[in-house]
C-alpha cells in the first residue's frame, strides 16, 4: 500500500492542524502562572505550579470549538450591550481572564465617559461563561455549576474585590478604579448542540471565596505535586483526567491493558476497601433502582406536564411492528427474486436490503414498543 504525506499548506489537510496551532499560540495555552480555570484538580495544579513538563497531549476539538462559540458570543454582546469582556486580574499567585464583568452605576461613573457602559448593572457582577454539550443539559440546568466552576468564579471575584483589575494595557482606565466590591456572581450556560441558555445567580459570599483561597493556598503548600490529592476518578471514568495534559504523570505504571486505577491497590487493605467501595455502590443502586421503579408504576396514569421542580413527559407505546412475510413474497416476486422454498425472514430481510428494497412491516397484533418515562428539570416560563 502506497502512503501519502499530507502538507499542512494541502488544500487536503485537516483543518484542525490548522485550530491547534493557533490554539497553542493563546496566551491561555501559553501561561505558566496559576490560572483561576486550573483549580479544577489540586495535583494538576499542583503539577503547573512546579513547571512539570506535559506529559498527555489530548484531543481539543471539543474545547477549541467551546472557545469558537464563546469568543463569538462575547464579543458579540460587548458590541451590541457595551459589556467588560475578557478582563484580566492577576496577584502573586493567581490570574484570571473574567468573561464579563457588569459595573454598578456608581463605580461606572468613575470612568472616562467614552468607557461607561450603557445600562449599568444594580450591583458589580462578574459572570463566567459556560458552553456545555446537550448529553450533560439536564443535569447543568438541575444542578448548576459544579464545586470547582464555583471555585473558579469566586477567585475572579476575589482578584477583583482585594487587587482589581490588572494594569495591563488596554484595560489600565481600569486598573486606576482599584478594588472594586463585587457583589454577585453569575453563571451563563449556553448548550452547544440546541443554543438554549441558562443563567444562575448568587450572591457574592466573602466565606465561600476565603475557602476557595485556601484550597489554593494548600496547593502551594504542598512540597510536590504528588504530595496532592487526585481530585477525580482517572482515565476512562473522568472526561477531566482522559484531557488533562499531565494525565500519565498522575497515573504512571499503568499494566499494557489495565484500568489505570489497579495503580490504587497497593496491599490487602486497599483491596478490603475498593471491596467495600463495591458493595456499597452497589446497596446504593439496588436502592436507587427500588425508588425508580416504585415511582415509575406510580405514574404509569399520569399525563405528561409540569409537577413541582420536574418535567413529566413519556415516549414510546407506539403498536409495535412485525415482518410481513405474505408482502416481502410479493417484493421478491415484483423483483424477480428467487423466493425461498421455506421462508426465512431473517434471510429474506436481508436479501432485501442488499438489493435497496425496503422491508415491509405491519403492526403486530396487540402488540406495543415499550413506554418510557422522560423526567426534565422543569423550565421557567417568562
Amino acid at each position: 500500500m502506497t502512503t501519502h504525506t499530507v502538507s499542512t499548506r494541502s488544500p487536503s489537510a485537516s483543518i484542525w492542524d490548522a485550530a491547534h496551532a493557533a490554539d497553542a499560540r493563546r496566551p491561555r495555552s501559553r501561561q505558566r502562572q496559576l490560572g483561576a480555570s486550573d483549580t479544577i484538580c489540586s495535583r494538576r495544579a499542583g503539577y503547573i505550579l512546579h513547571g512539570a513538563k506535559r506529559s498527555h497531549s489530548p484531543d481539543m476539538r471539543a474545547a477549541i470549538l467551546g472557545t469558537y462559540i464563546h469568543q463569538g458570543l462575547l464579543e458579540d454582546a460587548r458590541r451590541e450591550f457595551g459589556w467588560l469582556i475578557e478582563r484580566t486580574v492577576t496577584d502573586d499567585v493567581l490570574c484570571g481572564h473574567i468573561d464579563v464583568v457588569q459595573l454598578d452605576a456608581a463605580t461606572a461613573n468613575r470612568l472616562p465617559k467614552r468607557h461607561r457602559p450603557v445600562g449599568p448593572a444594580d450591583v458589580v457582577t462578574v459572570e463566567d461563561v459556560k458552553t456545555k454539550s446537550g448529553r450533560i443539559w439536564d443535569r447543568v440546568v438541575r444542578y448548576g455549576p459544579t464545586a470547582a466552576e464555583m471555585r473558579q468564579v469566586l477567585l475572579y471575584a476575589d482578584l477583583l474585590r482585594s487587587v482589581g483589575f490588572a494594569d495591563i494595557p488596554g484595560q489600565r482606565y481600569l486598573h486606576r478604579l482599584g478594588p472594586i466590591d463585587v457583589g454577585r456572581i453569575r453563571f451563563r450556560f449556553v448548550c452547544r448542540d440546541t443554543g438554549e441558555e441558562h443563567i444562575q445567580e448568587f450572591d457574592f459570599d466573602p466565606w465561600l471565596a476565603t475557602e476557595a483561597r485556601w484550597w489554593v493556598e494548600r496547593v502551594l503548600e504542598a512540597p510536590g505535586p504528588k504530595d496532592l490529592p487526585r481530585d477525580h476518578d482517572g482515565p476512562g471514568l473522568s472526561a477531566i483526567c482522559d484531557n488533562c495534559p499531565f494525565r500519565d504523570a498522575c497515573w504512571p505504571g499503568v499494566a499494557p491493558g489495565m484500568p489505570a486505577q489497579t495503580i490504587l491497590i497497593h496491599d490487602d487493605a486497599d483491596r478490603a476497601q475498593a471491596l467495600a467501595d463495591y458493595v456499597r455502590g452497589h446497596e446504593l443502586y439496588r436502592e436507587g433502582k427500588r425508588l425508580k421503579e416504585k415511582a415509575r408504576a406510580m405514574l404509569s396514569d399520569s399525563p405528561a406536564g409540569r409537577y413541582g421542580d420536574n418535567t413529566l413527559g413519556w415516549s414510546g407505546g407506539n403498536p409495535r411492528q412485525e415482518m410481513d412475510i405474505q408482502a416481502m413474497v410479493e417484493r421478491f416476486e415484483d423483483a424477480d427474486l428467487v423466493v425461498p422454498m421455506l421462508p426465512n425472514a431473517k434471510a429474506m430481510v436481508e436479501t432485501l436490503r442488499r438489493a435497496g428494497i425496503p422491508v415491509p412491516t405491519r403492526p403486530a397484533a396487540g402488540q406495543k414498543t415499550p413506554r418510557t418515562i422522560n423526567i426534565s428539570p422543569a423550565r421557567e416560563t417568562v
